[in-house]
């Protein structure tokens, strides 16, 4: 890609991403401030602009996946602008993520049995954590050290319905640390880097959300939330957690140890989402080739007084 001013690049970023909203505008939810959240995603991409680090990383992302990136936090009602979900230059793409709050959010506002509460909270050596069953009831008893900052030794997510039911699932340490090494997107992002606990929690939830039965409106929301997963947990085959590699859809063990874990809770089948074909997958190069004839020079809001540092001749933009 040659040369380009600040001005030009979010200029292709914006009218790039107004066209997704517009091609897709059916699958965005209720109520959607499609100004608002383009106005915020700009502002998202200026401040890693304004990094480094960040801009480095930027510097090696295909503009095009960006508004196919952002667009998909669009579909799921989420905002990049206030953390729920995530844009993170990695492998030359653009990839999307959601956050721990994103991912709640997004279990109370699709599960198909209403939910009352759910969360995840992370182990810690010195805490006390006991799972039990009394009389065919499952149970969970959690005390923390208060403000203990010992070594995380696992986590668990919890999910208790407005009938009174629950769900839960729990992950040592060793298998989120063995999950992330093996399946995640970005091992050494930001993310995982400065806010382990939060990863820890994010992922033992996500595995959980797997057994909850969430109902989303349309196949691009459901795309959008499968996307956003640091590792992709596929449902349970023979009795045995599996998870898939992004953009891959052959099915891998991802925990050793699964097969001794005792299973927390029937669950009843879900059915099966049509699969995503590679075509499908690389049909967004496409449409950014012709939104990017229609749209060029055709993006006002973003803030063209940016400025940007111009000592970095090898990047995209000056």
């Amino acid at each position: 890609m040659g040369q380009m001013t600040t001005e030009q690049y979010l200029s292709k970023i914006q009218a790039g991403l107004t066209a997704e909203l517009t091609k897709h505008k059916d699958a965005l939810p209720p109520g959607f401030n499609q100004t608002r959240f383009v106005l915020n995603c700009i502002t998202v991409i200026q401040d890693m602009m304004s990094d480094r680090k960040k801009r480095e990383k930027l510097s090696e992302v295909k503009l095009e996946t960006i508004p196919v990136c952002l667009a998909k936090g669009a579909y799921l009602g989420l905002d990049f602008f206030n953390g729920e979900c995530y844009a993170i230059p990695y492998g030359g793409n653009m990839q999307f993520q959601t956050d721990y709050k994103g991912e709640i959010k997004l279990c109370k506002r699709h599960s198909k049995s209403p939910i009352k509460d759910i969360f995840a909270k992370v182990v810690r050596e010195g805490d006390e954590f006991v799972e039990e069953v009394d009389g065919g009831k499952q149970n969970v008893l959690f005390r923390p050290r208060p403000f203990s900052s010992a070594a995380m030794i696992g986590a668990f997510a919890i999910v208790v319905y407005k009938d009174g039911s629950m769900l839960y699932d729990t992950m040592s340490a060793v298998e989120i640390e063995q999950v992330r090494e093996t399946y995640s997107k970005a091992k050494n992002s930001d993310a995982w880097v400065k806010s382990t606990g939060e990863m820890y929690k994010k992922t033992v939830l996500r595995r959980l959300c797997k057994l909850i039965d969430l109902d989303f409106d349309n196949i691009e929301q459901r795309r959008a939330y499968e996307d956003g997963g640091d590792a992709v947990f596929e449902n349970q085959i023979g009795g045995q957690p599996r998870a898939a590699l992004p953009d891959n859809g052959t099915p891998v063990d991802v925990f050793a140890q699964a097969a001794q874990q005792r299973q927390k809770e029937p669950v009843q089948a879900k059915r099966q989402e049509p699969q995503e074909t590679q075509a499908q997958r690389t049909q967004y190069a496409d449409e950014f080739a012709d939104f990017e004839r229609e749209y060029e020079g055709q993006a006002p809001g973003y803030d063209p007084d940016f400025n940007i540092p111009d000592d970095d001749p090898g990047l995209p933009f000056r």
